[in-house]
This record gives structure tokens, sequence and C-alpha cells, in this order.
């Protein structure tokens, strides 16, 4: 009786070790957002099932369609982390973070669950950089929060992309904007189709985040936000795109851009590349001005975006981009007749003098072993013969060492 292989869930993927891109990434990640002031939160794997009923509106595709929502063994209902702003917002109520100095910065690097049709760049487990801002209203940390995605993109010479930008008011001026809203779609109510009635009916808003690229041209006619926005709307709106234009980003204004989720009010964006499918947003923000309160904590604005790696990595792949996998410092390559244990030694006092070093553990020849420190990319290759070891650097000559001065040799 044969073993059953098993393999990865469908929807899901395993990130190997060899996976150069995915890892240069992630480093390329966590140093432009220390750059920018953020410091990094890991809020849990699942939470309670109502904190994104409640925040993300039961309109939204991610409510509606997408949540993995279970009952454990006490009968309570949880939900596997679809995004994160919000485990982030309860995270911040919970620990007392506005009695900190405003506003926290904080961002996450972690894995999101959406039940969906898998595709390319679309997967049920996917690794999203969730940036958030919590306790400041100024439009000049939107600006900047956008222009750290658009540092991303620069670093990463990604340059085939377009930022869509919109303001979708607030809660003083978007009531007489959906009363508008409302009338248009009473009036043409026939081109609504299933998704666009149950949008309409929990949220008017969210009929613009529909998929159905003949509807969505239709509403092209409909009312637009920005003819409605009141004055403090209007003018947080021109200082970010004012902030914008400092910093040297690009812009389209989309009147049509309202994002998936219901607790986005004023500035929503999306940075777009030009994949071959509607799974075209490579990163998606806005501003929460009400989230915080609305889960229970004191009224606090916020601002955040979610960009998916994965995505990430296709818009690399686009443009032929890539990352070079970390070399070592020094691999050593050692004969039968060297004093193995001593080799173990010196690998031990380079690591903790902070040179990476590696060497054979599975009884390869002396040959076979060359063949390995050329596969490491090892800047130097270090031969241990008896009591000597001879240092090899790509384009000198050896040099020629007694092994216990191999660690001065090489700090030098």
């Amino acid at each position: 009786m044969s073993a059953t292989r098993f393999q990865a869930p469908r929807g899901t993927h395993d990130v190997l070790p060899r996976d150069a891109n995915w890892w240069g990434l992630v480093r390329m990640l966590e140093e432009v957002t220390a750059l920018y002031g953020w410091g990094r939160i890991q809020t849990p794997g699942f939470e309670d099932t109502a904190l994104y009923e409640r925040t993300s509106g039961a309109a939204s595709d991610v409510v509606h369609k997408e949540m993995y929502t279970f009952r454990d063994r006490s009968d309570r209902s949880l939900t596997l982390r679809p995004e994160g702003t919000a485990p982030i917002c309860r995270a911040y109520i919970e620990h007392g973070m506005h009695r900190e100095p405003q506003p926290v910065k904080a961002y996450t690097i972690a894995p999101m669950y959406r039940y969906g049709a898998p595709g390319k760049g679309r997967h049920r487990e996917h690794w999203q950089l969730s940036v958030e801002a919590l306790g400041s209203s100024d439009p000049a940390i939107d600006a900047e929060i956008i222009q750290l995605y658009h540092e991303i993109l620069r670093r990463l010479q990604v340059t085939k992309w377009e930022l869509h930008l919109n303001s979708i008011g607030d809660a003083n001026c978007r009531p007489q904007y959906v009363e508008r809203l409302n009338d248009w779609l009473d009036a043409h109510a026939d081109i609504l189709d299933e998704d666009a009635r149950h949008k309409r009916a929990t949220s008017p808003l969210q009929v613009f985040d529909v998929k159905n690229p003949a509807l969505l041209e239709a509403l092209q006619d409909a009312p637009k936000i920005g003819e409605s926005l009141c004055d403090a709307c209007r003018e947080h709106f021109e200082q970010v795109r004012h902030r914008l234009d400092l910093l040297g980003v690009p812009y389209v204004v989309d009147p049509t851009l309202v994002r998936g989720l219901d607790y986005y009010t004023r500035t929503t964006f999306e940075f777009i590349a030009p994949f071959e499918n509607v799974n075209s947003t490579i990163c998606g923000g806005g501003r929460y001005d009400g989230l915080v309160e609305a889960i229970g904590g004191p009224p606090t604005p916020g601002i955040g975006f979610g960009a998916g790696l994965e995505r990430l990595l296709l818009a690399l792949e686009l443009e032929n981009r890539s990352f070079e996998p970390p070399a070592l410092d020094v691999f050593f390559v050692v004969e039968d007749s060297a004093q193995r244990d001593r080799v173990l030694q010196v690998l031990a006092e380079l690591r903790r003098a902070g040179v990476s070093a590696d060497t054979d553990y599975a009884g390869r020849s002396l040959k076979g072993q060359m063949t390995q420190a050329g596969r490491s990319g090892a800047r130097v290759i270090v031969v241990v013969r008896g009591d000597g070891a001879a240092v090899r650097r790509k384009g000198a000559e050896d040099e020629v060492v007694p092994l216990d001065e191999v660690v001065g040799t090489l700090s030098k």
C-alpha cells in the first residue's frame, strides 16, 4: 500500500528557500517601511467574525462571498484574517495605543485568507503588506502613505502602473450623494445585475465595485461623489493632490473609485498594473476615519493600504526584474585529513563575528564540495587540509594560512 501524497491546498502556494524574488521583496519592504518611521505589528491569524462583519460591510465581497468562517470547540464564530486593517485597529484599541504619540504608524507582512476562484495573482491564502497610520487627519499623511508605495515601486524599477485617486466624502456629505445615486439607480434599474442589486441593498456606493465590464461602463453616466463633496472634504482632497504633486507622484482622478469595503472615507486610491485579467490592482487603500470608533474605540482618523506580495511579484516579472539570491561570505571545503571539529569551531567563530559561513554536511567528495561551494555563491572558498587552509578569492592567488588564523584573515 503506497503512502498518500499530499499537496498544498488549492489556492495556496509554498515559498521555498530558493525563491530569491520573494525573500528579496520582503527584505526590501521591511527596509522602506522602517525608513518612513513605521513599526511592525503582528495580529492573530483569526479574529471574532463580528469584527469583519461590522467593519467591512455586508455588501462587500469579503463578507458576502469570501470569508473563511468556522466555529471552534467552544462554538465561537471565528474568521481567518481576510484583510489587515480591522485587526490592527482592534489591537490599537485593546492595547491603548491612542494614548501613545499620534499617529501610530504600524505595518504587517502577513497571510490573508479569502475564498475565491484561484488564478494568476489571486490566491486563497495570499501574503499582503498592510501599512496603517492611526491618529491623524492631516492630508500630508495621506500623501506620505501613497508615496511610500510609490517609493517601493521605484526601488523595484517597476514602471508599468497607474495610480487612481478619488475622494468618497464623509458622513457629512455622503448621505446627500447616496440619495442622488439611488434616484439614478431607480431610473436605470434594468442595468443592474444580481451582484449590483445585492450591493445596492446594503451599501449603494458599492455598486461601483462590481466586476461586470458592461455595467461599469454604464455606471460612467451615474452621479459622481466628487460632485457632492462638502467644503471640508473638497479641501482635504485638494491638499492630498497638492502634496502628491510636490512629491512627484503621478496620478489620475478616478471618480468611480470607491474600494471594496464599507469603512473607507475621503481618500481612496489604487495602484493598477497592466495584467491581462481583472486582478490588476497591486495596492489599494484609503482613509477610514470612523473605523476605530465603530469597533468601540475613541474617534480616531486613520489611513492605510494593502498590497499583495504575489501581485507585486507579477509586476516584477512583467518587467523582467529580479532579485539576486543572497550569497554566502565563506564556504569551507574540507579534505579527509583535516580536523573537522576545529573547522566547525571556526565556522561558529565567523558567524559570531557576523560573517555568513557554511560547509558540507552530506559527505561529498572534494570535487562535490567544490561544486557545492560554487552553487552557494560564496565570495570566498576556504580549502582545509590538515592544520592549514587555503583562502581562495576570485581573481586572486590562494592565501595559505594555519587554520587557527582563518578568522583573523577573513576579518581583515
